[in-house]
């Protein structure tokens, strides 16, 4: 047992090597009611009395006016103007699985966190309400990334593209059935109403998923790609809506499709990656919580998976896909690092919980992974965020007394409607997008991308990798928040 624990102890040295040097605690409540706020700036189409981000105005009222559908609403997702349902619907269901273990730790900002999840599940009701077709984007992305222009002035191509039997999106599809029966459990409580109809709806676009079998990206690729290209392929998401099914329903079929399916769809594959193209470690993860608490001893490869996942992503033996940057961050290839950082994170803490409730801990090859170094290292990640690295940044907008200045995003950069009333027209806005000023207009919550493998970070609006926020960045950071928010000292 020896070498075990002594692995053990030197992550745990590992990591504090990382955060001796930085500053103290945080005040993860307001960081958590600011990353719940950051939404509010994302939102399309006409804006409710309440909303609190009062720099930005209605947008984008005629979406889908142009086929004959309403699909005004829902989120941009990230520093521009276009609505992408694949990443908008991976963000409710994050969110809603936030909501679900998180519940009691979010305290009063449950009722804005509700709020997060309707905006977006208001969009995917309309985007799904026809039989048969199932509305997957709504703007050109070539036509909006030409310009630089707040969303209130937006004169760009709103085309709309779907899919259906003849051009099938089982990856999109699946995940839109995900975040419907995810959030039918937020609601269960709240709205039954309103969660029947998530939950019915959910069902039909899971059958039409499964049915109409086919990636998104080959049906529309001129479209979508290469901004959400599915480059991982819609099984995963076919076994993440019947796993989220499961757990809204408990009905036998969804039980019985995800061990009929589990090696033909792959539910073991790239264990190291969660976030809205790759479902698979967050499939694990899920279903695991079951096979933890002896319910499910029939799904036990499941578990085996989320193990291995766990380990695959430990500074010291991770995967060379993942690394961890001298502060400490984690690191994989690709843009928008941040993604990674909060979605990995926030599986660990899920699964240390289930693990916990289980008395079980995760065997590494030498060592063992206790739930509670899991939770230390999803912590350390939050506390890079806040502000514990070595640029001494908190990369979130709004939170601490430094933080990134000129973010990669339209309608922040712009200045706003109510101090320039005067339309700012496509290129005009390039101006704003070159200065080396300030962004007018805080989009408080924002968490950009963030910074490289050596912890650097150009707080600059072109280098977009970095300095851009998205929506499902901050979609499992909620959950992470409110659970130290609730155990911190």
């Amino acid at each position: 047992m020896a070498p075990k624990y002594t692995s053990i102890i030197f992550l745990f040295l590992l990591f504090n090597s990382f955060s001796c040097s930085f500053g103290g605690g945080h005040d993860y409540h307001d960081a958590l009611r600011k990353s719940i706020l950051f939404y509010e700036g994302q939102r399309s189409g006409k804006l409710p009395p309440d909303q609190r981000i009062k720099w930005r105005r209605d947008s984008a009222l005629h979406d889908g006016a142009s086929a004959g559908v309403d699909l005004t609403g829902g989120y941009y997702d990230a520093g521009d103007n276009v609505k992408f349902v694949f990443p908008m619907a991976f963000t409710t269901t994050l969110l809603s699985w936030s909501i679900i273990d998180f519940k009691r730790n979010i305290g009063n900002e449950l009722g804005n966190a509700v709020k997060a999840v309707k905006w977006g599940t208001d969009f995917l009701l309309k985007a799904t309400a026809r039989d048969g077709v199932i509305y997957v984007q709504v703007g050109d992305a070539f036509s909006d990334h030409s310009c630089w222009e707040r969303p209130e002035d937006m004169d760009t191509l709103r085309t709309v593209y779907k899919i259906d039997a003849n051009n099938p999106g089982s990856d999109v599809a699946g995940e839109i059935a995900a975040a419907l029966a995810a959030a039918s459990i937020v609601f269960r409580s709240l709205d039954s109403s309103y969660s029947n109809l998530l939950l019915d709806r959910a069902v039909k676009v899971f059958d039409f998923a499964n049915r109409h079998r086919g990636a998104y990206s080959s049906s529309l690729h001129s479209a979508v790609c290469p901004f959400y290209c599915d480059f991982n392929g819609y099984q995963d998401e076919l076994l993440w809506g019947a796993a989220w099914l499961h757990k809204a329903t408990r009905r036998r079929q969804y039980r019985e499709y995800i061990v009929k399916n589990e090696v033909i769809l792959r539910a073991g594959d790239t264990i190291n990656e969660f976030g809205w193209d790759n479902k698979h470690a967050g499939i694990n993860v899920l279903i695991s919580k079951e096979v933890l608490m002896g319910k499910a001893p029939d799904l036990k490869s499941f578990q085996v998976n989320a193990d291995a996942f766990i380990c695959s992503i430990l500074p010291g033996i991770s995967h060379p896909q993942v690394q961890y940057s001298p502060g400490g961050l984690i690191v994989k290839p690709g843009v928008c690092n941040m993604q990674h950082v909060t979605s990995l994170s926030f599986l660990l803490l899920t699964y240390s919980n289930y693990l916990s409730h289980a008395n079980h801990v995760v065997p590494c090859g030498s060592m063992t992974a206790t739930p509670a170094l899991l939770k230390h290292i999803a912590k350390r990640q939050v506390d890079y965020i806040l502000g514990d690295n070595p640029q001494r940044m908190s990369y979130m907008v709004g939170y601490g007394p430094h933080y990134p200045q000129r973010i990669h995003h339209r309608g922040s950069s712009v200045p706003s409607v109510a101090t320039h009333s005067a339309r700012i027209g496509c290129k005009e806005g390039s101006r704003y997008f070159f200065s080396p000023n300030p962004n007018p207009n805080r989009l408080i919550g924002a968490v950009v991308g963030g910074p490289n493998l050596t912890d650097s970070f150009p707080d600059a609006r072109p280098y977009f990798q970095e300095s851009e926020p998205t929506t499902y960045v901050n979609a499992p950071l909620v959950g992470l928040l409110a659970y130290f928010a609730a155990h911190s000292n």
